[in-house]
């Protein structure tokens, strides 16, 4: 169920002569205070590895859309990572139209507390989900379902994740009453711009908006289904 959308990249190369990796690296040690994100060697080299699995697979899978790295470090992974501080511990979430992995990859390397399960129509991708688990040390922390979120059972969870999903808005009624089949009911974090606000009001959703750093129209809504 996931789908490229303008906000979902991975880095271009073209005119780029600098290690990309490198690149990607100084971006989040010197921009995560801008998203009150704190990171360990441990977790910076997680992540660049992260950001090498996304550059192998996105040709033949197309699990992003081409950026800079720098692009990749602020909008994607650390924007991601916002989600953490909605996140108690010991979380259990559940993730929708993951696609690359974003956001809950990240997520799960920054906190090893967290558990997460993982929906992604796509068996293709589903396949890169559980080899990006693999390979960034979060195996023991996620389970990835290749079937599309609608025909799942409801994991038992305290939240629900979504960044990248085809016709978000389309489909929120539908992701709403899934949610609300889950023990306990908990929360959507929903990533998304004014179009998804519009969305929610006409729902008559209660919800908290939180705007990314360095941005007018982007958003984490946080919003109550029980």
């Amino acid at each position: 169920m996931s789908g490229t959308l303008p906000m979902i990249c991975t880095f271009d190369l073209s005119d780029d002569i600098t290690d990309p990796i490198a690149v990607f690296r100084a971006t989040l040690e010197s921009r995560s205070h801008d998203y009150r994100v704190q990171l360990t060697d441990a977790q910076l080299a997680r992540l660049c590895l992260y950001f090498q699995l996304i550059n192998k697979w996105n040709p033949l899978l197309h699990l992003v859309a081409p950026c800079s790295p720098e692009a990749f470090a602020t909008r994607h992974v650390l924007e991601s990572l916002m989600l953490l501080r909605h996140l108690p511990e010991q979380t259990k979430v559940t993730d929708i139209g993951s696609g690359g992995g974003l956001p809950i990859v990240p997520c799960l390397i920054a906190r090893p507390d967290i558990q997460a399960t993982l929906i992604e129509a796509s068996k293709k991708k589903a396949v890169f989900l559980g080899e990006a688990l693999k390979e960034t040390g979060t195996a023991s922390q996620g389970q990835v379902i290749a079937a599309r979120f609608e025909n799942v059972d409801a994991p038992a969870a305290d939240f629900l994740s979504c960044r990248a999903i085809e016709h978000f808005e389309k489909l929120l009624p539908q992701i709403v009453r899934w949610a609300r089949n889950r023990t306990p009911p908990g929360k959507l974090l929903l990533f998304g711009g004014e179009s998804l606000r519009v969305r929610l009001d006409g729902l008559q959703l209660n919800y908290s908006p939180e705007l990314m750093p360095h941005s007018k129209k982007r958003f984490l809504f946080e919003i109550a289904v029980s």
